[in-house]
């Protein structure tokens, strides 16, 4: 019998719903120093805006008995630099790739768009999520009207479908997802990190300069299949699961509450090679359990 992972987003083949999470994998090439990252069904980059920035000072990683808090600050090297050495050499390898794009403001949206509709990514997943900048992304993502205007001018702008990429501190992340599709997005990936924060005893202070960071991990992910469950239910566009994903097991269960695609982020840092034992190990899955296709186990929860 022959099994397939291909999974399709607005009509562009996956060979596999495994995604490589933005900010835990760069740019894909000390990973595939280890293994053939071609195997992935994608790559999603590290956080970029249009000017570089250098991301937060102090502490910027925090490990925790379920997780990591992460402070990173979206540090980059701009669309312009990523667009003229990044991004070629991530195109030789045999993979989707898809472009997280962060901002201060709709203008600087708009204008990475602008830059990235002359080159060719396969899709942009829009952040307008994280909690670890002063400004910008997770405020646009906190209620359904910030979301759906800036979804709106970015799919208006954009030559590439436009995944949205949500927060689950908003108000109602369901009410945000129904919106961003209402705006035209072509899907919606969540979860992004949890707001918390971590407390030096002996300093006597917060551990972070911007004293709250993002969460993720195995301790979240609870969360996240609750959410991805509730969105799935809610909308029509491909839902794609992020959250504690740690091997091939967990990604499973984000398929069977309705996610089309997963995405694998911290547990690259435990074990590198992860995103190709997820795609293994789901194979194993279905060709011992008799599925042909993961339509027949998609949201079947």
């Amino acid at each position: 019998m022959t099994c397939s992972l291909g999974v399709k987003l607005n009509q562009i083949e996956f060979k596999n719903p495994v995604i490589a999470a933005s900010g835990t994998f760069g740019f894909g090439q000390e990973y595939n120093g280890i293994y053939d990252v071609g195997i992935l069904g994608g790559i999603c980059t590290k956080g970029l805006t249009f000017e570089p920035q250098g991301g937060n000072t102090g502490i910027r990683l925090w490990e925790t008995p379920m997780g990591i808090l992460n402070s990173i600050g979206m540090e980059n090297p701009g669309i312009e630099a990523f667009i003229r050495k990044e991004l070629p050499q991530m195109k030789k390898w045999n993979t989707r790739i898809i472009v997280n794009l962060g901002g201060a403001t709709e203008e600087e949206y708009l204008k990475s768009v602008e830059s990235l509709n002359n080159s060719n990514p396969d899709m942009i997943e829009l952040n307008i999520s994280c909690p670890n900048v002063r400004k910008g992304c997770m405020a646009f993502g906190m209620n359904e009207k910030g979301a759906a205007e800036i979804v709106r001018k970015v799919k208006d702008a954009s030559r590439h479908p436009v995944i949205v990429k949500l927060t689950p501190n908003a108000e109602n992340i369901v009410r945000v997802a129904v919106a961003c599709e209402e705006a035209g997005a072509d899907g919606v990936s969540l979860i992004n990190t949890v707001k918390a924060m971590a407390v030096d005893i002996n300093e006597k202070k917060a551990v972070f300069e911007n004293v709250y960071a993002g969460l993720s991990g195995p301790a979240i992910k609870p969360i996240a299949l609750r959410m991805v469950h509730e969105v799935y239910k809610a909308v029509s566009i491909p839902v794609i699961g992020i959250g504690g994903i740690m091997n091939w097991k967990d990604a499973l269960e984000f398929i069977m509450a309705g996610a089309h695609f997963i995405q694998v982020g911290t547990a690259n840092f435990v074990n590198p090679e992860i995103g190709k034992e997820i795609v293994l190990g789901m194979q194993t899955y279905m060709e011992k359990e008799g599925i042909r296709s993961l339509e027949e186990i998609r949201g079947i929860i």
